[in-house]
């Protein structure tokens, strides 16, 4: 009876345990997908693949991307670092996190970050990770979650793979190897307008892209951005699709192409007068 008894308790411990890893499972597929892009975003990125993010998310990925090529960074080195904030907070700038990490890539002031009004800032957040992982003796070798996981020392060192496909999309499209690839929908209400849409969209520009002197405004309305080459340029326009929503962008062109808030598409342009050398950009009036 007794061995019966041992048995049966046994049975029950193996059967809790199982279940436990079970709901564990399911609890942390959950969590991952709520990070997951879903239709109906405000923000389609579309380059040899398909992405869909939301306007915060879109605005983060173009900041941590133009950060990488403002350090001279490889494309290998954005694939990585849009990787691994996919996998630490979904591309939002988080409050908090697991004990006292903070921010996009969940930095950890007690681990030597930085401050949190530091690692609150994504430039500073992004800044931070590419100067980690170039310490990494031959990263560029290494697949996106080792290359990672050597910079954050995660508790889960494979979950960054799983996000490097999306992450190479939105490289390719950051960082101006496709055309018209970032398309946003900015809703009636923008954030800014104005005087002061255009003046925080030309002081972002300038922080995020590192290009003091270069950017020319447009009659308080917008802006103007000097492109070297087609590359460049796209460059820019996607970085200010990107940031359409939190800067009160209504327009886009470059090349034959623009974009506008009220479409949220890309189109051809019958402008007479367009400059491929340079990327126009026009905020909403004041109210």
């Amino acid at each position: 009876m007794w061995v019966r008894t041992r048995a049966i308790v046994a049975t029950s411990l193996v059967v809790a345990v199982i279940a436990g890893i079970g709901i564990y499972l399911v609890l942390r597929d959950v969590r991952d997908n709520l990070r997951l892009p879903i239709a109906g975003r405000s923000c389609t990125v579309r380059a040899e693949g398909h992405v869909r993010l939301n306007a915060e998310q879109m605005a983060n990925a173009a900041t941590i991307a133009a950060i990488g090529i403002q350090r001279n960074m490889p494309e290998r080195a954005v694939v990585v670092a849009l990787a691994t904030a996919y996998q630490e907070s979904g591309l939002e700038n988080l409050a908090g996190g697991d004990r006292d990490s903070i921010g996009l890539f969940q930095q950890r002031p007690s681990q030597g970050w930085g401050t949190p009004e530091q690692i609150r800032d994504p430039r500073y957040a992004a800044n931070k990770f590419y100067a980690g992982l170039k310490k990494v003796r031959g990263w560029e070798e290494m697949r996106v979650t080792d290359a990672a996981q050597a910079v954050q020392r995660s508790a889960f060192p494979e979950a960054y793979q799983k996000w490097s496909d999306e992450s190479e999309v939105l490289t390719r499209a950051l960082l101006g190897d496709a055309t018209a690839a970032v398309a946003c929908t900015v809703g009636r209400t923008p954030t800014m307008r104005g005087v002061a849409a255009a003046t925080a969209l030309t002081q972002s520009l300038t922080l995020d892209w590192g290009l003091p002197g270069t950017v020319d405004a447009a009659e308080l309305t917008g802006l103007t951005v000097p492109a070297a080459d087609p590359r460049d340029g796209w460059r820019y326009a996607h970085w200010l699709v990107s940031h359409a929503h939190d800067h009160g962008v209504k327009r886009v062109r470059f090349a034959d192409l623009e974009w506008t808030a009220s479409r949220g598409t890309w189109s051809r342009t019958s402008d007479r007068d367009r400059q491929d050398a340079r990327v126009v950009a026009e905020v909403f009036d004041e109210a």
